[in-house]
């Protein structure tokens, strides 16, 4: 017998027996968990449209995905008190539960996370912490949650939400801990370019008088807390920066990419909502005439629409396909709000979330000009000199958009007669969007919609 064969030979007993064994069984990896995005005071789920395409483009299942709106989005005054087209921390409280409840049964999940923005924090804390929610709650991401107020005063509003003062704040704050045991806590903030979290009250309306806030306010203890140098109040929830720190903590795993991978054909549809009173609100818009138009570089549309529909009771406009490169324009008709031409960014994936609210009623100095243009940034600020911002070629002055911390996500421009009918341009840093200057004297406004 050769060397060879004896080598066979002596294998053979271990071979044998080891083909007829399983192999060892390698654990499952865990699936990440369905996430509940919820929206900031005075804002609607639209503001979710990209952090969502940049889930799904990491391979994240759409259908593992929901997102809030909240009726009446802002907050009371006093927080114990009813107010017109506005909401307490319990209306919040209990939309969240709704809202968890209906993700859970739709995906089979034991648990959820949940990521909020802002005043959408509140909510989260509340249910996990006061409402039995932490056995439902794998995570919680708080994106520049005021979590210790926005200010911190005994005789200016003391009862509302954003009082460090407030009974709702201080039953959040009043533990050895901000957080519950078995749900993992994270917080995303800025490192002083919130304006929700400034130590004067310059930006809530009270220059000079110290707010007993500073940076370090949306932090948790218990949590794990991290600092986006840079970015501001809207930024530490919906840029690409924010997106990376809320999937690694979801899912445990870096994002393979922080751009948004194309569809072919996406397909788009949203609910219309009002603003009664000039009130932003959530509440579906019937009877509102929707039309969607494909337009060129210059915002000139090209051809009939390729949609038109009215609204029923639902609010929703849809749905529409569109090309991933198509620059839109949306025109939205509806009672007691003027005419509002959306001029869009391309949708490079599909969304049921192109909400569209329609523009305040025009008063004061708009009525004074034959066109009123805004130029709108919903998911973040202008900041300067932070950024470039221009309007038809013209920054905007201080009071538009204050110098230093990012404050102001809208630059209107009133323009005369010999503007109308022809293009406008809004240039933000690397981004620019045109569309087109209609009569304020037919009840029309223009809105130049950053993506």
């Amino acid at each position: 017998m050769n060397r060879r064969t004896l080598l066979m030979a002596a294998a053979a007993p271990l071979a044998g027996p080891a083909l007829l064994r399983p192999a060892l069984a390698q654990p499952a990896p865990v699936p990440p968990p369905p996430i509940l995005f919820i929206h900031g005071n005075g804002d609607h789920s639209a503001l979710w449209i990209t952090t969502l395409w940049r889930f799904e483009s990491n391979g994240f299942n759409r259908d593992a995905m929901a997102t809030l709106d909240l009726e009446h989005p802002l907050a009371r005054d006093d927080d114990g008190v009813a107010q017109p087209l506005r909401s307490s921390s319990t209306d919040f409280l209990q939309a969240t539960a709704r809202a968890i409840v209906s993700l859970r049964r739709r995906t089979g999940a034991a648990r959820v996370a949940l990521v909020g923005n802002s005043r959408g924090g509140y909510p989260i804390r509340n249910h996990v912490l006061h409402n039995n929610g932490a056995g439902e709650v794998s995570h919680a991401v708080l994106c520049g949650t005021p979590n210790h107020g926005v200010w911190d005063s005994a005789d200016w509003r003391p009862n509302s939400e954003f009082n460090a003062r407030s009974a709702f704040l201080r039953k959040l704050n009043g533990g050895t801990t901000d957080v519950a045991e078995g749900t993992a806590f994270l917080t995303l903030r800025s490192d002083g370019n919130d304006l929700y979290a400034q130590p004067d009250g310059r930006y809530i309306g009270r220059p000079g008088i110290p707010t007993d806030v500073d940076a370090a306010g949306p932090e948790l203890r218990g949590a794990t807390n991290l600092v986006l140098p840079g970015v501001d109040h809207r930024e530490t929830a919906y840029s690409p920066r924010a997106f990376r720190e809320i999937h690694r903590f979801v899912t445990g795993a870096e994002p393979l990419r922080l751009d948004i991978v194309p569809e072919g054909r996406p397909v788009l549809n949203g609910r219309v909502t009002g603003t009664p009173g000039g009130v932003p609100t959530n509440k579906p818009l019937a009877g509102a005439i929707v039309e969607v138009h494909r337009v060129d570089a210059a915002g000139l549309r090209m051809g009939p629409p390729i949609l038109k529909r009215q609204t029923r009771g639902d609010g929703v406009w849809g749905p529409v396909t569109v090309g991933p490169d198509w620059h839109l324009e949306f025109m939205v008709s509806a009672a007691d709000h003027p005419t509002t031409h959306f001029y869009r960014q391309p949708f490079p994936r599909s969304s049921n979330l192109v909400h569209l609210r329609p523009a305040r009623p025009l008063a004061g100095a708009d009525l004074e000009a034959a066109g009123v243009v805004l130029f709108t940034r919903p998911r973040a600020y202008f900041g300067v000199p932070r950024d470039v911002v221009l309007l038809d070629g013209h920054e905007p002055d201080a009071a538009q958009v204050p110098r230093g911390v990012p404050a102001s996500a809208t630059v209107t421009a009133r323009l005369g007669p010999a503007r109308l009918n022809t293009s406008i341009a809004g240039l933000f840093n690397l981004q620019r969007l045109v569309g087109r200057v209609w009569p304020v004297a037919e009840g029309h406004v223009a809105v130049l919609e950053l993506s």
